[in-house]
């Protein structure tokens, strides 16, 4: 059960407090998860059955100025309920582990949707969404893999392929466009050295918000625009070096490139770049044209350091990138480039225990506002919330951001339980990070948004800064029996 209310009856609310609770909904969620596995063993196999169902509730809401006597500005209501079935065989024949199987799945979505949205076209245009929609989904897939030692164990190699398919339309119900296979081998050079390499093909299914959006007319309308599913290609390689079992230092190159990803017609917009922040997101006319890529390396080191000190550093460096309006790859919002994670745990003798985490994470890109387009009353009364410059998107990115999290422990032992103590201070140096500005309107001492004395169809709005970070120290401890 995860349910949020808004604080509103703050006191003299800080112009980030007042952001906040201008755009942001209520939302209540719960959801469950139920099911049941049988295994039968035989002398060289084994099958598994496995039943299951699943449900989400999710309700988010937002009354104009928060005022529950006025509107309501969104009025969310989505259910989604899969009950889930899947078999499958493992078994192992002169030398070679097969795994194979396939199940079905029966989903059913249902929401009400009330949503007033601003258009930001050339010819800006608020409208209603206002609709009911009820789907009924009957999933269905297939997978098989075999994988085999050979050159007594050092190398190993492994073939699969999977397909999936589901009722929604022509197009994602005929498994042969979802094919997937998968390849993967690991080869011993020494007993210190190792090659690794995978590649394979993968699909996801839209969300269910996307294939659920009707029109005002009730029609499915990314059904008609032959929605697919989002199909990634992944290359993986690297190399091993173990010096023992305690030490080992990894370097590895990836690759992934991304086909049919549901694009905004709205705004022409990948959904890969939106649903960042709370709220609904999905609930749009969109056409499987998005294309995108993410590619780059990480080096891995763990080791053991006077048989008292652990240690695990890890760098990746990364570049993730769609295709813009324009044809050309631009930076996502997940194109942080560098991550940097350092862990450090002592034994200090006597049951005392000291760790510590050092992290560093890039910039993350972030669009500009469209301030002319933001100032308008019609379209900030829409959303309470600014509009993004979609014609130069991602063009800004933030500050480079790390923190550094210690812990100290110590555990007690008595015969049948032990009691550990412990500090742990998250951000110890409390840095704060400034992220992309927020927007919000200039308001009078009483909170009323005041208008452009120039322009009275407009407000007078202004950026506000966006700091992210505080010292969060916490003392608990743990009994197990």
């Amino acid at each position: 059960i995860d349910k949020s209310v808004l604080n509103t009856g703050i006191k003299d609310p800080t112009e980030d407090q007042r952001y906040i609770l201008n755009y942001l909904p209520v939302n209540e969620q719960w959801n469950y998860a139920i099911g049941a596995v049988y295994r039968h063993f035989r002398s060289n196999s084994f099958d598994t059955w496995v039943l299951s169902r699943n449900m989400l509730s999710n309700v988010a809401y937002k009354h104009i100025n928060n005022d529950e006597s006025l509107p309501l500005s969104i009025d969310y209501t989505s259910r989604e309920m899969e009950n889930k079935f899947r078999y499958e065989n493992s078994s192992r024949i002169n030398g070679y582990k097969i795994i194979a199987g396939g199940g079905g799945e029966y989903a059913r979505y249902t929401t009400n949707t009330f949503q007033q949205v601003f258009i930001p076209l050339a010819e800006d245009t608020l409208r209603e969404l206002n609709y009911g929609s009820e789907i009924d989904i009957f999933k269905y897939h297939a997978f098989a893999q075999v994988s085999r030692n050979f050159a007594n164990d050092r190398l190993i190699l492994s073939l699969g392929m999977r397909t999936d398919g589901n009722s929604y339309s022509e197009n994602m119900s005929n498994p042969l466009n979802q094919l997937s296979p998968r390849f993967s081998a690991a080869w011993a050079l020494t007993d210190k050295f190792f090659l690794n390499f995978n590649t394979g093909r993968y699909f996801q299914r839209p969300a269910y918000t996307t294939l659920g959006y009707r029109d005002n007319a009730g029609r499915l309308v990314n059904k008609d625009n032959n929605l697919k599913y989002i199909a990634s290609n992944h290359v993986v390689a690297g190399v091993e070096y173990r010096r023992s079992e305690a030490a080992k230092l990894t370097l590895e190159g990836f690759y992934k490139h991304y086909n049919d990803y549901p694009v905004s017609v709205v705004d022409s917009i990948s959904l890969a770049n939106k649903g960042g922040d709370f709220g609904v997101f999905g609930n749009e006319e969109v056409t499987s044209t998005g294309t995108g890529r993410a590619y780059g390396f990480e080096v891995y080191l763990r080791d053991r350091l006077m048989d008292r000190v652990d240690l695990i550093v890890s760098y990746t460096f990364v570049r993730s990138e769609f295709k813009d309006f324009n044809d050309k790859f631009i930076p996502t919002a997940w194109d942080n480039r560098h991550l940097l994670n350092t862990t450090l745990g002592i034994d200090l003798g006597k049951n005392w225990n000291l760790g510590a985490k050092w992290r560093f994470i890039g910039g993350s890109p972030f669009t500009p506002w469209d301030l002319d387009r933001s100032s308008l009353r019609e379209a900030w009364d829409a959303r309470r919330q600014g509009y993004l410059d979609f014609s130069r998107f991602n063009t800004l990115r933030t500050e480079n951001a790390h923190q550094l999290d210690v812990r100290v422990d110590k555990q007690y032992f008595f015969d049948k339980w032990s009691f550990n103590f412990y500090v742990d201070i998250q951000n110890a140096y409390n840095f704060q990070q400034e992220g992309a500005p927020n927007l919000t309107t200039v308001t009078d001492d009483l909170g009323n948004d005041l208008l452009d004395p120039a322009d009275p169809s407009r407000y007078q709005i202004k950026e506000v800064v966006n700091l992210a970070g505080r010292l969060l120290p916490t003392v608990g401890i743990i009994v197990e029996f």
